[in-house]
């Protein structure tokens, strides 16, 4: 693996240990005597305040993961070969409003993260999310084989 670029996961972690200690806290006055009051809590507040709490989070470790091997450029759930890059746009700005395709799966660049733009050799522009892009060109021009600008 060249690079590697993983989404924190602090906030996911903070959230499911206050979630079981919550729940653990239910459990002791509650089971084995109205096991299932327990359960139904348990799963309530594991839907409507665990979960719309860690949406943001799971969705960017989903789709916006990136990793990049000797072929490859993994970008969330989708696989990009590195033959297919046009190697000329990964340091250069792209020039003008571009119209580009969002890679990964998501339907927009999340907040907080940057958003790269690089081009296949076909001509189609791509968008692509990072935490941090100068990191990231570098690391996809050294395994395209394009040095430093």
């Amino acid at each position: 693996m060249r690079y590697e670029e993983k989404i924190p996961k602090t906030w996911l972690t903070v959230t499911t240990v206050l979630y079981v200690v919550g729940i653990g806290w239910m459990a002791v006055g509650t089971v084995p005597d109205e096991t299932g009051l327990w359960l139904g809590l348990s799963a309530m507040f594991l839907v409507l305040i665990w979960a719309p709490f860690n949406a943001v989070p799971l969705s960017k470790y989903v789709y916006n993961r990136i990793q990049i091997d000797g072929q490859t450029l993994r970008v969330g759930r989708e696989r990009i070969p590195l033959a297919d890059l046009d190697p000329s746009t990964v340091h250069a700005p792209f020039p003008g409003p571009v119209n580009a395709r969002l890679v990964g799966g998501g339907w927009a660049v999340p907040m907080g993260m940057d958003s790269v733009v690089i081009s296949t050799r076909r001509g189609e522009a791509l968008t692509v999310p990072t935490r941090d892009g100068s990191a990231f060109r570098s690391a996809l021009g050294s395994a395209l084989g394009v040095g430093q600008p």
